[in-house]
């Protein structure tokens, strides 16, 4: 199977855990979303809000703050086990690493365009087209 579908899919998942991410921030503090987030993706940060709690600090918390940072920990879960997919059959950091990484910023871009109603400048949406453009150079290699 071509690497080029999983290393998508993994800018994908990457694009997905900045959108969610975002979200959530809004909706709970970030030192509650990254526990969270790494409870899904890693079970990890827990260190850190027993700290915070201990010193006293407020953290307030809502059901769809928390579901956020979920669905943000599952993204990045994911990107991370299709990045040892795709880097496993072959293919170069140099060239895997940016489409991954770009393709991320494009879809999240594209996420927060659409459904978000963020507005870009049409230096923004050039530069995001310079990033589909690299994209399709190193698909070619």
């Amino acid at each position: 199977m071509n690497w080029l579908p999983l290393a998508l899919l993994t800018a994908l998942c990457l694009a997905l855990y900045n959108f969610f991410l975002k979200l959530a921030a809004s909706h709970i503090p970030p030192a509650v979303g990254a526990v969270v987030l790494q409870l899904v993706a890693a079970a990890l940060g827990g260190a850190w809000l027993l700290k915070l709690r201990l010193q006293g600090q407020p953290l307030p918390i809502t059901s769809q703050g928390l579901g956020l940072a979920a669905l943000a920990g599952l993204g990045v879960g994911l990107a991370e086990i299709l990045s040892f997919v795709v880097f496993r059959r072959g293919v170069p950091a140099a060239v895997g690493t940016p489409v991954i990484v770009g393709g991320s910023v494009l879809l999240a871009a594209v996420l927060g365009v659409v459904l978000l109603r963020e507005a870009l400048t049409p230096a923004q949406v050039a530069g995001l087209g310079l990033i589909v453009v690299g994209i399709a150079l190193l698909a070619r290699g």
